[in-house]
């Protein structure tokens, strides 16, 4: 009786038909992630656009914000919290509708045919979200110190880890958000949720025409929290109330979409 387990000599088949290694898989989703986030037109209005023209606007137009006088005195002030609103859109907004309407459309439900696992296509997704935050950091940065923006070496250091922090967060909460609803019902609450946040940041940035406890519940928010940990970075100072807050939204977002994260 004969085996089939040399039937074929060494070398028949060329390549051999096998799947990739687990980090060239992990390599081709976060680069295929990459690119459909950077080929999106809405996602780069909402990533890219909105929050550069938002900076360059709140510094440069002549308009009585009480937050200082000259350009640099403003950037001082608004860099941290602009930056808040590139990492909400990328890791949050722009996450949480692009996941929906892969569900929708069957995108994931497709991939688990595929050898990745599953928990490789979120990782895929949280790796071209961190490099298009760090892009964003680099030209908002980049127009803050051209606009007089002069953070420390320590303050550029702290920023880097809060702003770390603070993507991890909100990636949680738009895979959380993403994951568990319909499409039509992730991009109205998406959008929504992303004013409501960019107000409470703003309730931050503005803490000397706001109440005490306005100030303090805006604090309590995610995009509060990290507009006033980004801020006292950049001076080379640690909020530990903020990163608290951010670790504590992070931990129980995770945790909910773990248990309900669906892939259809």
């Amino acid at each position: 009786m004969t085996t089939t387990a040399n039937r074929f000599a060494p070398g028949t088949f060329t390549p051999r038909p096998r799947a990739a290694s687990l980090p060239a898989i992990l390599a081709a989703q976060s680069r295929m992630e990459l690119l459909l986030l950077l080929r999106n037109g809405e996602q780069l209005l909402l990533t890219m656009f909105i929050p550069i023209t938002l900076l360059i606007g709140l510094c440069l137009l002549p308009v009585d914000t009480g937050l200082g006088e000259s350009t640099a005195e403003r950037a001082d002030t608004f860099v941290p919290a602009i930056m808040t609103v590139a990492i909400m859109s990328t890791a949050f907004t722009g996450q949480a509708i692009a996941l929906g309407f892969d569900r929708r459309y069957g995108a994931l439900k497709r991939l688990g045919a595929t050898p990745i696992p599953r928990w490789g296509i979120i990782a895929g997704k949280s790796v071209a979200v961190t490099i298009v935050v760090a892009l964003q950091a680099l030209i908002i940065g980049g127009i803050g110190v051209a606009l007089g923006w002069r953070p420390s070496l320590l303050g550029l250091v702290l920023g880097v880890v809060i702003m770390a922090i603070g993507t991890v967060t909100f990636s949680a909460l738009g895979l959380l958000l993403g994951g568990t609803l319909k499409a039509e019902v992730v991009l109205a609450l998406a959008n929504l949720l992303w004013f409501a946040l960019v107000g409470f940041g703003s309730l931050v940035v503005m803490a000397d025409r706001v109440g005490s406890v306005a100030h303090w519940v805006a604090r309590c928010v995610p995009s509060g929290a990290l507009t006033e940990a980004l801020g006292q970075a950049t001076h080379g100072s640690v909020d530990v109330f903020g990163i608290c807050v951010l670790v504590a939204w992070a931990a129980v977002a995770g945790v909910l979409a773990m248990r309900w994260f669906r892939f259809e």
